[in-house]
């Protein structure tokens, strides 16, 4: 997640360099995955769609991108969201949102899917950890 964190604050200072006053001033941010949809099982060689359910926390958080990763097995995802900070008409919202992804099954093996859930009073990142298995 240090990697991911390292990024985003890197594209935020790319994108918010302006070469003009007239540019709207952006920065990138994760925003936690809600809930997932996943099948409880997956074939080999067949692709599937993974919806991902998300909260927009104003009008001013855009959608940008899924973060992904992969580690073997293990996938860790979350929502990459482009904020607007010089926009006087934010207005503070938990707009449910959905986005998807194909995944496309190439292991034998089961996948570990860890959609990021932000982060505990401790500064821990949370998960939510759904296994799926792969069939023949």
């Amino acid at each position: 997640m240090k990697r991911l964190l390292i990024l985003l604050f890197t594209l935020a200072t790319l994108f918010s360099c302006s070469v003009g006053d007239d540019s709207p001033n952006t920065y990138m941010e994760i925003l936690p995955v809600e809930s997932a949809s996943l099948p409880d099982e997956f074939e080999r060689g067949e692709v599937y769609e993974i919806s991902l359910t998300y909260l927009r926390v104003s009008n001013c958080h855009t959608f940008s991108d899924i973060y992904y990763t992969k580690e073997a097995n293990k996938r860790t995802v979350a929502i990459v969201a482009t904020v607007f900070v010089n926009n006087e008409n934010c207005i503070s919202s938990n707009d449910e949102l959905e986005t998807s992804f194909n995944f496309e099954v190439t292991n034998s093996d089961s996948y570990i899917f860890k959609f990021w859930q932000g982060e505990d009073e401790y500064g821990e990142d949370q998960y939510l950890i759904v296994e799926v298995p792969v069939v023949d």
